[in-house]
């Protein structure tokens, strides 16, 4: 793993935690990214989840798009291969995905724009895996979003209440095998993150890339044992740029490693869908002025992204 973006051991939040909100603070200043270890999410529960992901993914095609939603955005269920496309990128990403949201009651004010969630009948588990592995890291970006808050100044409760019912996203992703050397497309294009923060599970192939201040492409392959988290275009919004969302791509490996299916699994954490954007007070300097003098809220922050991106 580089050395150059950190991995840091979240136990410390609770042991050490000056000292571990600022080196998590500035790992995120410098860089958007960092590792995470010690997450306390039991590999058992990431192996079984990894395994109904790809029992679904190795279903015939007619299958799978029995869970596409048409005109949904791609919100729920499942999104076949070719279709997303990174903004600005000339060619479709390399890759098919199914997305998993939160499950909220029918009389739920946000139940117009957090659709039922989808179950594949065909594999057995589904749903308790793929679940159980949503709210794991949907309480493990909340220990995140807590130490990032103190760090600028903020409550450690800030984000409770504003992403307690967030429009937040697994989404288990499988890269087919490349059977050609000479396609333009790559497995994922270079781009950032919408929501929040990100949380991804099993970086440890080989694939992702990180573009430094310097405009240097930095390789990211993890411990098995570590989550990865990145900050994305909302949080960077909020914060006046002090979090910048940095860009990453999924490159396509060299030679026979390129006819191996390639799996990842990352976890998109959104506020609630009528929460203001509007700059923290906090991160607006001298130095630092205000980028966004017009709040957006999150859902519209949203809708205005998914269009770019050729999902809506």
């Amino acid at each position: 793993m580089s050395a150059r973006i950190p991995t840091l051991d979240i136990t410390r939040f609770d042991t050490d935690r000056e000292a571990f909100v600022a080196e998590l603070g500035a790992a995120y200043r410098e860089w958007g990214f960092a590792g995470i270890r010690n997450h306390g999410i039991p590999q058992a529960r990431i192996d079984a989840a990894y395994d109904v992901f790809k029992r679904f993914f190795a279903l015939p095609d007619d299958a799978k798009t029995r869970y596409h939603l048409p005109g949904s955005g791609g919100a729920r269920g499942y999104t076949a291969f070719g279709v997303e496309t990174a903004k600005d990128s000339k060619h479709f990403d390399l890759k098919e995905f199914w997305h998993i949201g939160r499950e909220i009651p029918d009389d739920s004010k946000y139940r117009d724009v957090m659709p039922p969630n989808l179950w594949p009948d065909e594999v057995p588990g589904f749903r308790e895996h793929g679940y159980g592995l949503y709210e794991a890291l949907d309480q493990l970006g909340s220990r995140v979003l807590s130490a990032l808050a103190l760090h600028i100044g903020l409550p450690e409760t800030y984000f409770t209440d504003k992403t307690d019912s967030g429009n937040s996203i697994l989404r288990p992703i499988h890269y087919p095998p490349i059977t050609a050397d000479d396609i333009p497309n790559v497995r994922a294009g270079a781009h950032e993150d919408i929501n929040l923060i990100t949380l991804l599970v099993g970086a440890s192939a080989a694939g992702l890339e990180v573009r430094s201040k310097q405009g240097e492409w930095v390789p990211f392959t993890s411990d098995a044992d570590t989550i990865v988290v990145n900050i994305g275009d909302m949080l960077q919004r909020l914060t006046n740029h002090v979090y910048p969302s940095t860009t990453h791509r999924v490159t396509n490996p060299p030679g026979e490693q390129a006819r191996q299916p390639r799996y990842s699994v990352p976890f998109f954490l959104h506020p609630n869908p009528d929460f203001l954007i509007d700059v923290l007070p906090s991160t607006i300097t001298p130095e630092n002025p205000t980028r966004y003098p017009e709040p957006i809220t999150a859902q519209g922050y949203l809708e205005e992204r998914l269009r770019e991106i050729k999902l809506k």
